[in-house]
């Protein structure tokens, strides 16, 4: 009867380790593969690519870097797709004020450029409105 009842408890240990994820050299437990990594927000994207020049108030640093936040600039979408594309240095005008920076080009694919410039067109207070995937590799075809 023992043998049976070890024999169970053999058998619902591996099943339950085969179907738990792998463990990594601390122990941890880590999630089956088959879950993906969500895909990073155009804010995820802003904090990690843009907030040190342009600041997490969209405001930019006067003088250096212009302003996000209700940005004239914005309404020409494509040169804004461009600028992340190629980046650029020398005078910008943004708001009736000279900027005069560099921006070097962001590494960034097509998506994640969409996305951070559609969460820059709907944030800072600026009027929304969004940019494609389609339309920044029509830009980046360009260069």
């Amino acid at each position: 009867m023992k043998r049976i009842q070890l024999s169970i408890v053999v058998v619902l240990v591996s099943f339950l380790m085969a179907c738990g994820g792998s463990s990594n050299q601390n122990g941890q437990t880590s999630a089956p593969a088959s879950i993906a990594t969500p895909k990073p927000t155009g804010e995820d994207i802003y904090k990690k690519t843009c907030v040190a020049c342009h600041q997490a108030t969209g405001q930019g640093v006067p003088g250096t870097f212009p302003p996000l936040a209700k940005s004239d600039y914005l309404a020409h979408k494509d040169l804004v797709i461009k600028q992340v594309l190629k980046g650029s240095s020398g005078d910008i005008v943004v708001n009736g004020v000279t900027y005069n920076g560099v921006m070097p080009p962001q590494a960034l694919n097509d998506e994640e450029i969409a996305t951070v410039l559609t969460y820059v067109y709907s944030n800072f207070g600026n009027s929304g409105g969004t940019v494609t995937p389609d339309e920044v590799k029509q830009e980046r075809a360009k260069q």
